[in-house]
């Protein structure tokens, strides 16, 4: 649970009193905090206020009420304690609103109007220590005051345990030799059912196996409840699948935690047969170990930086960008297919990334003044620094370089992703991360230097979204997104999956509904991007810095 982080110098509109603030907090995967106010009239006893919490959904004009906080009388630097749990998705723009109640609320009668602030949930998280402060806005004139947020993952128990178990003396269950012995593990569910959690490798031909030690998480175990039961069934393994029933036992995470070493296996049908039965044998606890599994945003909260890097197609086949059959056309009621790719991938990017200053290069083009052909120039003309302040940034120096260069070929990858994977080997400590988004038409045409260019890459802090736009066929890139085979350059295979690839016809929704199609588009390409940043910081063995206090 996070500290308090209360608003400060709310705006005074009370003759008699100070203003009197509700508040909230909240996350899954985040703990956001924030707080609105409302305030007496003069003369008049001090109001108990709320503030409401509005959420937009992804894709969607509509705002939503999702609660309201408790109430603080009589101040302008309210504390708050309630928090508000919110789902937290990385790939999503997640909106929301802080409004006082006023004519949302029939029950608690006029109010002065304090200021409302707007934020994305991403922006907190993105922040430095997962804080953020933002001025309330909307009383002309007037300053409102700040708002303070507050984001925090919740722990979901992610711990993860290791253990080692062996058994001694089981029952013997084939014929011709000794058993073949594993274990299954389940966990309970509420309603008294159990549900298969994990199976041991079979060991061969023996009353007294060791199995390997394995890993699992502590939620796939017992849901996070660390006195529920875990039922273990020992089995003999058969070829036809009739695997023989040696016998069960019940524990619990709380009590294989604490070290208790030895289980007797019971099988109860015996038991019931058999006045003499003792048990069919013992399995023995060798080790246990838990540790904590570190996820996106313990990353981002310890200060990762997302660095965003973009590269756009300007060969010839996209078309003229005068005539309305290109692809760059952008007519005074529509962007092109090229910008809207940028605007809905870049703009939830930007909310990591603190400098807001992004790289962005075209490729396929000629260059005034002596018509040389690049396969990375920067978009804003500057070589030292290719750097847009912003999305809209980005936006304004694509349509200026579309006025000035002559769009040409071929359509060469590996110059601007060997560009982007020099600079993420300059910073390997896990403090920085690259995504690199390009936007192309068609067919690569330098294939193989691009499988060499992602299998370098891929040792490196950095992945690769690639947009498809247009009607040409795509096999070359679903080749490179690499989710069926991994992708391989003479020989060497790619350390991780850093590629992924989307058409961008996929997603024009043929109801004209642009904004929720560039929110599935957004989030289809970038849902793979805090497990490919994961996989990296996993294998260089990174661990998140703490955030400071």
């Amino acid at each position: 649970t996070p500290g308090s982080v209360p608003p400060r110098n709310l705006l005074d509109m009370d003759t008699f009193s100070k203003s009197d603030p509700g508040g909230w907090q909240g996350a899954r995967h985040g703990m956001a905090r924030a707080w609105h106010s409302t305030a007496q009239q003069p003369g008049s006893a001090p109001l108990s206020a709320v503030v409401v919490l509005f959420v937009q959904g992804s894709g969607s004009s509509e705002w939503k009420e999702f609660g309201r906080t408790e109430v603080i009388d009589n101040t302008l630097n309210p504390d708050f304690v309630r928090k508000f749990v919110l789902d937290y998705y990385f790939e999503e723009k997640q909106n929301l609103r802080f409004d006082p109640p006023g004519s949302h609320s029939t029950v608690l009668g006029a109010q002065d109007f304090l200021g409302q602030a707007f934020v994305a949930l991403g922006e907190v998280i993105g922040s430095q220590r997962g804080r953020l402060e933002r001025p309330l806005t909307g009383v002309p004139g007037k300053r409102c005051g700040t708002i303070l947020l507050l984001a925090e993952e919740l722990s979901n128990c992610r711990d993860i345990v290791t253990m080692q178990l062996c058994a001694n003396k089981l029952d013997k269950k084939d014929f011709f030799g000794k058993s073949d012995p594993f274990l299954v593990f389940y966990r309970s569910n509420e309603d008294g059912t159990f549900t298969i959690c994990h199976k041991t490798e079979v060991v061969k031909n023996t009353l007294n196996p060791v199995w390997q030690p394995f890993t699992i998480p502590v939620r796939a175990l017992c849901n996070g409840d660390y006195d529920r039961t875990v039922k273990i069934d020992v089995y003999d393994w058969d070829r036809d699948g009739s695997h023989d029933f040696i016998g069960e036992f019940a524990t619990s995470y709380r009590e294989l935690s604490r070290a208790q070493s030895q289980f007797t296996v019971l099988n109860p049908r015996k038991k019931c047969k058999k006045k003499k039965y003792v048990n069919s044998g013992t399995v023995t606890l060798l080790s246990f170990s838990v540790e904590s599994e570190f996820t996106f945003v313990d990353y981002i909260r310890g200060g990762t930086q997302l660095n965003f890097t973009v590269a756009i197609d300007f060969t010839a086949s996209n078309g003229m960008p005068s005539q309305p059959t290109s692809l760059h056309y952008a007519s005074p009621y529509q962007l092109s297919a090229y910008a809207l790719a940028l605007k809905a991938v870049g703009e939830i990017i930007q909310d990591y990334d603190s400098d807001k200053l992004f790289p962005a290069y075209g490729f396929g083009a000629k260059l005034p003044p002596d018509g040389k052909i690049s396969h990375q120039f920067p978009l804003n003309n500057n070589v030292d620094n290719p750097s847009c302040a912003g999305i809209e940034g980005v936006l304004e120096s694509y349509l200026q370089s579309l006025r000035t260069v002559q769009l040409y070929g071929p359509t060469n990858f590996a110059p601007v992703i060997n560009q982007v994977a020099g600079a993420a080997a300059q910073v390997t400590d896990g403090s920085q991360y690259h995504v690199l988004l390009i936007i192309t038409d068609g067919v690569i045409s330098d294939m193989l230097q691009t499988k060499e260019a992602i299998v370098t890459a891929s040792a490196l802090p950095m992945s690769i979204i690639i947009v498809g736009v247009g009607p040409a066929e795509f096999e070359a890139m679903e080749e490179l997104d690499g989710d069926e085979v991994r992708v391989s350059s003479r020989g060497r295979f790619a350390e991780r999956d850093i590629v992924q690839f989307v058409p961008f016809r996929d997603y024009v929704d043929d109801s004209g509904n642009q904004v929720l199609s560039m929110a599935r588009l957004a989030k289809d390409v970038l849902a793979e991007i805090p497990e490919q940043l994961l996989s990296y910081m996993k294998t260089r063995d990174i661990k998140p810095r703490r955030a400071d206090p």
